[in-house]
């Protein structure tokens, strides 16, 4: 791989991983403006998605610890797959309001989420934790768990939409 190059996936993995890293920050500890794990656990169960704090757990796990891992690049794959999955549940949540974010719209999250797959693909580079390591996963590594991550999402949406459906019957 490239010096350059591998500046290009040091400067996005920084950017990116440091970003979705205060977003789960702001869900873990109420910093930047948050809700705090407490308050964001009952924002998940006023959702539908129950129990509120697996929920609320999974999306700091992805966001702080995905983040964390994608900006300095140690297990990278794994914290890649975990963007990955906070993001696919965030555009699904977000799609009723359009794509633009002026709207709370899917693009922000949308935009986290390609370039998480993108990291995930390409790997870290060479300025990594993972290289200076010598920790070389697979790439199967990251599409097994992104898949599996997805799936997850997929269940919460499915028992959430179940859930505000019964609700609305009741």
């Amino acid at each position: 791989m490239t010096t350059t190059v591998s500046i290009g996936l040091l400067i996005l993995r920084l950017a990116v991983g440091l970003t979705i890293a205060g977003h789960g920050a702001q869900k873990a500890f109420g910093w930047f403006g948050g809700s705090g794990f407490v308050k964001q656990s009952a924002v998940f169960q006023g959702q539908g998605l129950t129990p509120g704090w697996f929920w609320a757990s999974l999306a700091v796990l992805g966001e702080l610890g995905g983040g964390l891992s994608v900006a300095s690049g140690f297990l990278t794959p794994l914290g890649a797959a975990g963007i990955v999955g906070a993001m696919f549940l965030a555009v699904n949540r977000t799609r009723p309001n359009g794509f633009w974010n002026w709207n709370r719209g899917y693009e922000f999250p949308l935009l986290l989420l390609a370039t998480a797959v993108a990291i995930g693909i390409a790997g870290p580079g060479a300025f990594a934790l993972d290289t200076l390591f010598g920790l070389h996963l697979s790439i199967w590594v990251f599409l097994v768990l992104a898949v599996l991550a997805v799936l997850t999402d997929g269940v919460a949406m499915y028992l959430s939409g179940r859930s505000t459906a019964a609700a609305r019957a009741a």
